[in-house]
């Protein structure tokens, strides 16, 4: 019989954890850059920036002294990854990403809590998409773990920057491109890693406001077989003259629709979730399946975590077609609308504007909204009014 050494019982550990944590496309990769080879070069303290008024943030505009970045070269593997002071980066006019849109990118928050300790939430799950996202876009894969502990540490030199406020954050935009300074479209043969931080407002400046949706058939944001579930920049510049047009028309986002049979996937940049009494009688909380055409939300996953905890109504992950809404409103059985995501938590609707008719939504015309109860339960855990383990403390 083979002896079974302590170093082969460690490395299973490991393995079986890489599993749990990031899943198997994570093995898939024959290396990854390691935190423990991190190198951190400070900003002088005479260039340090101001920190901006808390109460006046917007979104993306102030970044952080410090970012990170690690290099990647298809003959020499992974580089490491480094800390140094926020700076323009410098690429070849060739390079992949310009030409092909060889990127992606990951949308994250560190908040700090009622307790004045800082903490990120679900990174894990962020990871995880993070992944899924590289090998779809031909980019080298790595260990999720350790971009997690680099992130913490870039935070931790940045901890400044996260707003001592319960209604703000930091946001965190980890972003990966091809850099191969070569046209044609193959994988790129070198990459970059970086990470920048952000300071942001609450996503509603004087509360949680309803949005109107213009939702038009006509205008598709993702398709089977193609890359609607994977967090890429490709998928959100085509939108954004769409997202103009529901604006002139006098709403706030698109609701995106897919099929002849008008499936709802999207609102915005946001998941979908309807709430209603299904014909049955029992209250149902519907939002779209997995099935390609949506990104799998880190606020998505874990509503529907949440609300199959509490088991007091029905959840589903399934097709809602507008014909089901109009239905359901027709019958005052429609309950909320609500929309769901990184920026927002949850975003209720007020309207939807469908095939030449106003549909009023009677989202917050009830005494206790799901909606606002789902905002509250993560505002809590991401603030520490709670302890869960969703919340990862920064030491």
């Amino acid at each position: 019989m083979a002896r079974v050494t302590s170093k082969k019982v460690g490395d299973l550990f490991v393995l079986l954890k890489s599993i749990k944590n990031h899943g198997f496309a994570t093995l898939r990769s024959v290396s990854s850059f390691k935190f423990s080879d991190l190198e951190v070069k400070h900003q002088d303290l005479s260039k340090l920036q101001q920190k901006p008024d808390a109460s006046k943030l917007v979104f993306g505009k102030y970044f952080t002294d410090h970012m990170m970045e690690v290099n990647w070269d298809s003959t020499t593997g992974w580089g490491k990854p480094v800390i140094s002071p926020l700076h323009n980066l410098q690429i070849h006019p060739g390079a992949k990403v310009l030409h092909y849109a060889v990127e992606l990118f990951e949308g994250m928050k560190a908040f700090r809590g009622v307790d004045g300790n800082i903490r990120l939430f679900r990174p894990d799950c962020n990871m995880e998409r993070m992944i899924r996202t590289a090998e779809r876009s031909s980019l080298p894969t790595f260990h999720g773990n350790e971009l997690i502990e680099c992130i913490k540490r870039l935070v931790t030199m940045d901890k400044e920057w996260v707003p001592h406020s319960e209604a703000s954050s930091l946001y965190i935009r980890p972003t990966f491109i091809g850099t191969e300074p070569a046209l044609g479209v193959v994988s790129p043969s070198s990459a970059l890693l970086f990470v920048v931080l952000c300071p942001v407002g609450p996503y509603f400046a004087s509360g949680q406001k309803p949005v109107s949706l213009l939702a038009d058939p006509s205008y598709v944001r993702a398709w089977p077989g193609g890359c609607g579930a994977m967090k890429m920049g490709s998928n959100y510049a085509p939108t954004i003259r769409i997202q103009k047009v529901a604006e002139q028309s006098g709403h706030q986002q698109v609701l995106w629709l897919y099929g002849d049979d008008h499936q709802l996937t999207e609102a915005g940049t946001m998941n979908i979730f309807v709430f209603l009494k299904n014909k049955n009688g029992e209250k149902e909380l519907v939002t779209p399946p997995l099935n390609g055409l949506i990104l799998p939300g880190v606020t998505r996953r874990s509503l529907l975590e949440l609300a199959r905890e509490w088991n007091e109504f029905k959840v589903s992950e399934r097709d809602i077609t507008m014909a089901e809404v109009k239905e359901a409103l027709d019958e005052d059985r429609l309950l909320e609308i609500f929309g769901a995501g990184t920026a927002c938590v949850v975003c209720p609707v007020s309207s939807i504007s469908y095939e030449g008719k106003r549909l009023s939504i009677p989202t917050m015309e009830h005494a206790s909204p799901l909606n606002t109860r789902f905002l509250k339960t993560i505002n809590d855990i991401q603030y520490g009014r709670v302890d869960h383990p969703w919340a990862v403390r920064i030491d």
